[in-house]
């Protein structure tokens, strides 16, 4: 079940699939010390300075750093006319306006879980192209996971994110939908998020007539406000932002759910610790002063902040 799970996982809440996973089969591994079963894992070796990134004082000389951000996925990164927009490039650009230095971005797929996309991104590169970024945005974080992938730093926890159902008011005027609803009623989902794996899984299987997959969660909003289903489930962040003044929200207990809500973060490579250092501190101070709340806000959405 569990290499199921992990095999599916994406970007976004996808990736979430990946720590749901990991919940569930070592929920069993001690509490106390989320690291108990720990395996070391190899480290690149023999690898030029260009593969596994470049240290802070050489990203200050050459006056840029690239940032890893997930195509295609609003409204957290996305190109618009060829510019780079959405939440987590913001907050990248408040990073390296910390640093004194310019933002660029690497805007990358999904792979097939998030072991593979730090993998790919963060310090090893892909079998192609084998481009390497500074840091990568949308990370989620995990104490037991962190152990599991040691080539990679865990810092700057900048914001939360959680499970929601958006809802036509219309044909619940009494109130929003609880999971159990969709047993009869139909439920829009972004095909093989952790939404569809909860709702094809709850109460035995009893809601999977009623749900319908879209290829994105915009296409599965899109779907509920042209009226093909009732209501829709993923991301708070994702059904904010595209609601119309039809659809409601709101987060009703998920009986069951092992991940429903989640800290983000930045990953990068183990070896470039000041450049952690700076990133964490670049992003404790735009939290502090209300910078990273503000960059929600100026996409109509609802900051949550991390669980530090």
């Amino acid at each position: 079940m569990r290499d199921g799970l992990v095999a599916k996982a994406r970007s976004g809440a996808k990736t979430l699939v990946t720590l749901a996973a990991l919940c569930l089969a070592a929920g069993a591994a001690s509490a106390a010390d989320p690291c108990a079963d720990y395996i070391p894992q190899p480290k690149p070796q023999n690898t030029s300075r260009d593969i596994v990134g470049r240290d802070m004082d050489q990203l200050i000389e050459q006056g840029h750093m690239l940032f890893a951000v997930y195509e295609d996925n609003p409204p957290y990164s996305w190109e618009e006319g060829g510019k780079p927009r959405g939440v987590d490039v913001e907050i990248a650009r408040l990073i390296a306006d910390d640093l004194g230095i310019e933002a660029r971005f690497n805007f990358v797929a999904a792979g097939e879980n998030l072991q593979a996309d730090l993998r790919n991104n963060i310090w090893k590169g892909g079998i192609v192209s084998g481009r390497i970024s500074n840091v990568m945005m949308r990370v989620p974080y995990d104490s037991a996971f962190k152990c599991r992938v040691e080539q990679v730093t865990f810092i700057g926890q900048y914001a939360g994110e959680s499970i929601a159902i958006a809802y036509d008011k219309a044909k619940y005027p009494d109130g929003g939908p609880l999971p159990a609803y969709f047993r009869f009623d139909t439920v829009a989902v972004e095909n093989d998020s952790i939404a569809d794996f909860y709702l094809s899984g709850f109460a035995g299987g009893q809601l999977a007539q009623g749900v319908r997959r879209y290829p994105t969660m915009a296409a599965a909003m899109q779907a509920l406000a042209e009226g093909e289903v009732m209501a829709a489930m993923g991301p708070l962040g994702q059904l904010e932002f595209e609601r119309t003044d039809a659809i409601a929200i709101h987060q009703p207990p998920l009986p069951g759910f092992a991940v429903s809500r989640w800290t983000l973060g930045v990953g990068l490579h183990f070896a470039y610790r000041p450049l952690g250092y700076a990133a964490d501190d670049a992003i404790r101070y735009a939290l502090e002063d209300g910078r990273i709340a503000d960059i929600y806000a100026s996409y109509g959405l609802s900051f949550q902040p991390p669980e530090r």
